[in-house]
């Protein structure tokens, strides 16, 4: 089973470097440029610095990294617990026209060890680029910067039970993201808490829902330093499967590169005819609604501009196309369009997809849209979010999901805790 213990976390000085709101930062993976430079301009302490280095005079960004790491340790704006703890974190969201929803999670660390069955599990294929990235940002600071996001089974609630008493006192910190979700903080050190956090989490698989490439690059990493010591063991935000606030929004497909070329277009047109049915719609409803059934995704291309929800016609079609993959893959959005139609008619290799070569993605409708009519991409297909009971399925089947199946919401911050390796 997964070894999951409590941590001497690596954290910031709150009253140094002003609050949480001046030093967090989204995933590194979903921050494009003006993003960092605005988050890096709101505080000399910011975790973009770290986390997405940028070295002032060109020079190498993960040794920056290393020696800001060390400079802010210095500055007394990062301290080191001295006992080990759990921290739990409450995010609280309401976003306009939807129903508020509160997610709660658990800071520890875990020990690194190989997937498998009854330990921790991934569910999607990862892209090559962000591992080597990740690596050489941990091999220069010797810690984990971002917290990989995990899932476990809980029906009883027996680990949130062991730290729900701490959350009733004020929180180590708090903070409100861009979006409006309201975080906040508790550090849990009560011996009886954190042994009942233990052996509530002691028998459980952990199914990891953000930060494979993370992951990965933790268990290459042990590998090169050898031997034990904490460079086995890697931060987590563990979240129940059961919790009520835990979401999963689609990520949208797009496709440059038709064009120039007519054959493929036709192609396309050729299979959505074939094997689905059409119904034009508004650009504004292109993500279907949410629900289990045949695939369905909206459709729209660059030069007709014209809006269509594609709806598998026999679920047989998609049986053919993935022989021998489990029925919760067969059945999974993602793996079905991968393989009719990014593999299909668009032509696209393994290779292709793995350094989106001709694909992109999105995570917001209004952008999507805007890249395909705007003429970045061609075509765009735009989905419905997979169900997290689908991602376990998939997962216990023991086969990974394709990249970007899943955008769980929200993103665990980087900056609440960081976790020292040496």
């Amino acid at each position: 089973m997964a070894d999951v213990r409590p941590l001497r976390a690596l954290h910031y000085d709150l009253g140094v470097v002003g609050g949480f709101d001046a030093v967090l930062a989204p995933p590194y993976d979903v921050i494009d440029p003006e993003q960092r430079a605005a988050l890096a301009a709101r505080s000399p302490y910011n975790a973009v610095r770290v986390d997405l280095p940028e070295a002032p005079d060109g020079g190498d960004p993960y040794a920056h990294a290393a020696e800001l790491l060390t400079a802010w340790q210095a500055d007394g704006a990062l301290v080191r617990d001295d006992a080990p703890a759990v921290w739990a974190l409450r995010q609280d969201t309401a976003p306009a026209g939807g129903p508020a929803s509160s997610r709660r999670g658990l800071f520890a660390r875990v020990r690194v060890e190989d997937y498998g069955p009854g330990r921790i599990r991934p569910h999607e294929r990862t892209h090559p680029g962000p591992k080597e990235d990740r690596l050489r940002l941990t091999r220069a600071t010797r810690a984990n910067l971002s917290p990989i996001f995990s899932l476990y089974d809980d029906p009883a609630g027996a680990a949130w039970a062991a730290v729900e008493p701490a959350t009733a006192g004020a929180p180590f910190g708090a903070a409100t993201d861009a979006e409006g979700t309201t975080l906040r903080l508790w550090r849990v050190a009560d011996p009886a808490a954190l042994a009942a956090v233990t052996d509530a989490l002691a028998a459980t698989e952990l199914l990891i829902a953000d930060g494979h490439h993370r992951y990965e690059t933790a268990r290459v990493y042990a590998d090169e330093i050898g031997g034990e010591g904490e460079h086995r063991w890697v931060l987590m935000c563990l979240v129940a499967l059961q919790d009520p606030g835990l979401t999963v929004l689609p990520t949208h497909r797009l496709v440059r590169g038709l064009a120039g070329d007519p054959a493929r277009q036709e192609a396309l047109a050729a299979l959505l005819r074939r094997d689905f049915t059409l119904e034009e719609i508004a650009p504004e409803d292109l993500r279907p609604p949410a629900g289990s059934g045949p695939l369905q995704f909206g459709y729209l291309d660059a030069h007709f501009k014209r809006a269509f929800r594609c709806t598998l016609r026999d679920q047989a079609i998609a049986d053919a196309a993935l022989p021998g993959m489990p029925e919760a893959y067969r059945t999974l959005d993602t793996a079905v369009l991968e393989a009719l139609v990014l593999k299909g008619p668009l032509g696209l290799t393994e290779d292709d997809i793995s350094h989106l070569r001709g694909l992109g993605y999105s995570r917001t409708d209004d952008e999507a849209r805007e890249l395909v009519l705007g003429g970045a991409y061609d075509v765009g297909f735009f989905l419905r979010a997979s169900p997290v009971e689908q991602v376990r399925q998939v997962a216990a089947a023991g086969v990974n999901m394709p990249p970007k199946s899943t955008f769980f919401h929200p993103k665990v911050p980087t900056g609440l805790l960081f976790n020292p390796l040496a």
